[in-house]
């Protein structure tokens, strides 16, 4: 029986999103291990912006230095 956990940052996550989520990872399995839907738990974590980092940094700051390397990319 396949348990599945999908974390993701909590901004707002739609309950119609999640469901495509669950959705999604249960035919992924279906398909590719040939796992009965019956049987496979998909599990949602969803993770305050403040305790998610990436790259070394704070997501949020991350975010910023990503924006801010876009918009020089964009100024010539």
């Amino acid at each position: 029986m396949p348990i599945v956990t999908i974390q993701i940052t909590r901004e707002g996550a739609t309950p119609e999103q999640k469901a495509a989520l669950i959705k999604g990872a249960t035919d992924l399995l279906a398909d590719v291990l040939n796992k009965p839907p019956s049987l496979t738990f998909v599990l949602i974590q969803e993770v305050e912006l403040e305790d998610w980092g990436v790259g070394g940094l704070p997501v949020k700051e991350y975010r910023h230095q990503l924006e801010a390397g876009a918009k020089e990319g964009h100024a010539g």
